[in-house]
């Protein structure tokens, strides 16, 4: 299909695909549970079986990505090995294995009119998927969508799109094998960024857009959208560390925060270090950091306890780095602590290091975000580590869905009302 695609402009594209995935939702929402699964099982063993051909593909990104000069965290983003092929065939089998999410029954009663009522969960429809970078995506992202009966259009990154075809080929080969119609999954075979303005104009096919990637992608796509949007704004995330935080948690959950996978959103980007906390934790805490690599910029206070830490600018409070690099500040007490994280962060995931029960449960509470963390590393920001298997990824806004989107929150739900004649007088 990408190949006859390949003659037509962006808007013809978008246009094709959005008639082939708004007929294919027709039938996969009609497929059955057990139907879904055989396909899951059979896509995960084909990723499997060509792990060879997709990691062939994915060094063609390599070096272009090595020739544009990307920097070391975008590199380790679209970098498929045979590890990670295999993580993807493993996510895909764990989608597989939970739970149903469609035709659930959410809430129900009985009127005293007689009249049965329930809500029942249901698929959205079509979803446009654009994202940015991380090749994976392709498969996690139709591993839910089929799952949830959801049909998608993918719009991957330039960057990643010879990884995401191969990825596609493969989900396509699976989808015919299993008599489903090919635009249950769709992808946009161009690296022309006027695709990007034809899928957010596509109202009349596509449901609901996803976007993940950088802040550039996800406000233009919030501003020129016209269809909802679940919002996934960068992971410009925060760790605290009370006074009464013990010295081995703050410091590894720290390094671990920062340092497991830089390149990731759930990776912290500001370090937060309460005024009262004892000086030789605060060092020690820095000092591991700068140790592993990483460039520190800070406040005067901040500056104070490492001679290594360079002088933080207005706009490093505002920076997702995606690199070997956070700010850090010092900050008064919880409170001054909930406030800086509000004003500077995205709303995706910040954590509290602490022993002191009334400081944590005033940052859990008063902190506005998709997912607040008490004494652990933010890098658990993740579906597959939530149990929910893999995400599309962590919404920031507020509506429908926030945090994790998993498969639950890929459904809506409509009701159903069960009656024996009756008329309203």
């Amino acid at each position: 299909m990408s190949e006859a695609l390949a003659s037509l402009s962006p808007e013809q594209i978008v246009k094709q695909l959005g008639q082939e995935a708004k007929s294919a939702s027709r039938v996969l929402s009609q497929t059955s549970a057990k139907e879904i699964n055989d396909l899951l099982g059979s896509l995960a063993q084909n990723i499997t079986d060509n792990a060879a051909p997709i990691i062939e593909a994915n060094k063609k990104d390599m070096a272009s990505a090595q020739q544009r000069k990307l920097s070391d965290a975008l590199i380790d983003r679209l970098m498929l090995n045979e590890e990670r092929v295999a993580g993807m065939a493993s996510g895909v089998e764990t989608v597989r294995d939970l739970d149903d999410p469609v035709g659930k029954k959410l809430w129900e009663s009985t009127r005293p009119n007689g009249l049965h009522i329930e809500r029942v969960s249901v698929p959205i429809g079509v979803l446009g998927m654009i994202y940015e970078s991380r090749p994976n995506v392709t498969i996690d992202a139709s591993a839910l969508c089929l799952k949830s009966r959801n049909t998608v259009i993918l719009r991957g990154g330039s960057e990643s799109l010879h990884s995401s075809l191969a990825l596609h080929k493969i989900i396509q080969a699976t989808l015919k094998d299993h008599g489903l119609p090919e635009g249950c999954v769709c992808m946009i075979p161009t690296a022309d960024r006027e695709a990007v303005g034809a899928m957010l104009g596509a109202h009349e096919y596509i449901d609901v857009m996803i976007p993940r990637g950088g802040r550039g992608l996800i406000e233009r796509v919030m501003n020129e959208a016209r269809m909802p949007v679940f919002g996934h704004l960068e992971g410009l995330c925060h760790v605290y560390v009370h006074q009464s935080a013990k010295p081995e948690i703050a410091r590894q959950v720290t390094l671990n925060a920062k340092m497991r996978r830089t390149g990731i959103c759930g990776a912290m980007e500001t370090l937060l270090l309460d005024k009262d906390l004892d000086q030789n934790i605060a060092k020690s805490v820095l000092a591991d950091l700068l140790d592993a690599g990483c460039e520190i910029v800070g406040d005067k206070m901040a500056q104070q306890l490492d001679k290594r830490i360079g002088e933080a600018r207005s706009e490093d409070w505002h920076t997702e780095y995606l690199d070997a690099k956070l700010s850090c500040a010092i900050v008064s007490n919880v409170e001054e602590a909930v406030k800086h994280i509000n004003s500077y962060g995205s709303h995706h995931t910040d954590s509290i290091l602490a022993e002191d029960k009334e400081a944590a449960d005033t940052f859990v509470k008063n902190v506005d975000s998709g997912i607040v963390m008490h004494n652990t590393s933010t890098q658990f920001a993740d579906g597959g580590e939530f149990g929910m298997g893999a995400e599309i990824g962590i919404a920031t806004g507020k509506m429908h869905a926030r945090g994790p989107v998993g498969l639950e929150q890929l459904c809506t739900y409509k009701y159903i009302v069960h009656g024996a004649g009756q008329t309203r007088p």
